[in-house]
This record gives C-alpha cells, sequence and structure tokens, in this order.
C-alpha cells in the first residue's frame, strides 16, 4: 500500500498531533515518513499577514524562522525515531508552501502525503488560504487530511 509518507509540519499542536497519527500509520505500513517544513519568505513589516513574522531585521526573521523549522521537524523526527519509523527531513523557504509540498513528493516518491487541516472558516480561509486545500486541489498524490476532533 503506502510505502512512503511526506508529513508537512508547520510547527503547530495540531500539525504535531497529525505527524503522530502519521507515525502510526506508517509504522503499521512498515512505510517511511519525510517530514517537511516551508518556512516563509520576509514581508515587510507594513506587509505581514501574522504578528509572528514581523522582527526588527531580515536577519532575525531568518534566525527566528530557521528555529522554527529545526523545532517543527525535531519533534517529528524524534517521536519517528522512538515508533522505530524511519524519517527523513526536508526544510525550505518558499513563498508558497503547497507547491513545495507537491514538488517534494514527487521528487521523493512519496505515495501519500498525510497533512494537517486548521479548518479555518470564512473570511479567515478566503484572506489567508489553506494550504491543505491548495494540496488537495493540485496534487495526484492521494492525500490524508487530519482534523481534530470535537
Amino acid at each position: 500500500m503506502y510505502r512512503h509518507i511526506l508529513v508537512p509540519t508547520d510547527g503547530t499542536e495540531l500539525s504535531y498531533e497529525s505527524a503522530e497519527h502519521a507515525i502510526a500509520l506508517a509504522k503499521s505500513l512498515g512505510a517511511r515518513i519525510t517530514a517537511i517544513h516551508v518556512m516563509p519568505e520576509y514581508l515587510a513589516p507594513a506587509f505581514a499577514e501574522s504578528p509572528t513574522f514581523v522582527q526588527r531585521s531580515y536577519e532575525e526573521f531568518v534566525q527566528a524562522t530557521e528555529a522554527d523549522a529545526a523545532r517543527a521537524l525535531d519533534a517529528v523526527a524524534t517521536a519517528a525515531k522512538d515508533a522505530g519509523v524511519e524519517c527523513g527531513a526536508v526544510r525550505v523557504r518558499d513563498p508558497q508552501p503547497y507547491r513545495y509540498i507537491i514538488d517534494t513528493a514527487a521528487e521523493r516518491g512519496c505515495d501519500l502525503i498525510f497533512m494537517a487541516s486548521h479548518g479555518r472558516k470564512g473570511l479567515s480561509a478566503m484572506l489567508l488560504g489553506s494550504e491543505t486545500s491548495k494540496v488537495l486541489t493540485h496534487t495526484r498524490v492521494p492525500v490524508l487530511v487530519h482534523r481534530k476532533g470535537g
């Protein structure tokens, strides 16, 4: 069935929970995973969509996003190692995370993308978009979407 699962993570609790489910699936199938974190491009403070990305300088922004990526990928790698699942990691800076997720799945021969959906609705969904929706719309690789219950 599935032998190589791509697991996008943005470092949120939901994406980590999703990664844990992806690891459990991989373990049950004897598959391996590749965790991927797509870092945002630097936006001048006037154009940033989130206060998290507003830094005093480009250098501080790069340091902060690199540290976030390392934390997110290390968490997935540690969980995979603890479960006995082989795990690779990819980190990149790209303005279109969904495109890089799709391209990485193709380039690395992944046969499933297992990702979280934050379930944004209304204006938030229109303004911010959904990387999960974009992946679903544009990929030919099967996608399993994890949503938090409740």
